[in-house]
């Protein structure tokens, strides 16, 4: 291309964090590719803006491509380029819970995520897996993270399911303890890349490289310090001590958050999709190869 990829940042995030060392490494630059990140103006309006030809590429959840599907059947969203892999939220609790089980929320007040449908949709299937009817909890459903971060450390709420810096600040802190890691559940193709196919089929090679750059990217994510790694990434969180970021980054290398290649097959997809469907938020299966682009994930 003669012009800047525009990629859209879906919303800042710690986990997130494997694209923003990408950035800063410049290891889209070392694959031939000049790449612009902008902010989305909303995660909802994301996938919106590669259909209106805002963006070319964005990374965010395989979720708003199946949404986008499930509304129009000839949509033409295609995601590509697995980075994270496994679901970055975790059940925080104000007492220990060591030997946590998905029935012992049946007691609890529980605050659940708001900004983004992803986490419940998974949760609600996880319950449901194991047992408990979603519909029975008493939970708390349109509180912010940062609103339930508050009620829990005030008792007002037992247990919220929160991502990262959130976690990492009430348990530094010792108000919250961990009771579930998310990621437990197994690969379930949390983000990646997604564009337009037609963009993906003009532009195949570019889109190749970035996948080479983020597969780079993802071997210099487990080889390096995770102080090293707070230290490049910094800047994108002004707010985070780096001894923090690298805690955060630590425990998403630890429970697996992170893919180890950009490698994405069916299982994932289907893990997500049959939460989706579980959850009410889309009403049809579609083929995986609808959402996913064909040959743009995998590096040999």
């Amino acid at each position: 291309m003669n012009r800047p990829i525009i990629l859209y940042e879906n919303m800042r995030a710690a986990a997130y964090i494997p694209y923003y060392l990408a950035d800063t490494t410049k290891a889209f630059a070392a694959e031939g590719v000049e790449v612009e990140i902008q902010t989305s103006p909303a995660t909802h309006r994301t996938a919106e803006a590669l259909l209106e030809g805002e963006a070319d590429i964005s990374w965010g959840g395989p979720m708003r491509v199946m949404l986008h599907h499930d509304r129009d059947p000839d949509c033409p969203l295609v995601c590509f380029c697995m980075v994270v892999g496994k679901e970055p939220f975790s059940l925080i609790g104000r007492e220990p819970n060591d030997r946590f089980r998905f029935v012992d929320l049946k007691d609890a007040r529980i605050g659940t995520v708001s900004e983004v449908p992803t986490p419940w949709m998974c949760f609600q299937d996880d319950l449901q897996r194991a047992g408990v009817d979603p519909a029975t909890l008493d939970r708390l459903a349109d509180g912010t993270m940062g609103e339930n971060v508050a009620a829990l450390r005030a008792g007002k709420l037992d247990v919220i399911q929160v991502f990262e810096p959130f976690a990492d600040d009430l348990l530094a802190s010792g108000d919250g303890h961990l009771w579930h890691a998310f990621a437990e559940r197994g690969t379930t193709a949390y983000t990646t890349f997604y564009t337009t196919r037609r963009f993906a089929e003009e532009n195949r090679e570019t889109c190749l490289a970035m996948t080479r750059a983020m597969a780079k990217t993802q071997t210099a994510l487990f080889a390096d310090t995770a102080a090293s790694i707070a230290e490049r990434v910094s800047g994108y969180f002004p707010e985070q001590s780096k001894d923090a970021l690298a805690r955060i980054i630590n425990r998403y290398r630890d429970t697996g958050v992170w893919a180890r290649t950009t490698a994405l097959p069916p299982t994932p997809v289907v893990r997500l999709k049959a939460a989706l469907i579980s959850g009410g938020l889309i009403s049809r299966d579609m083929p995986y190869e609808r959402v996913v682009a064909e040959g743009l994930s995998d590096i040999d």
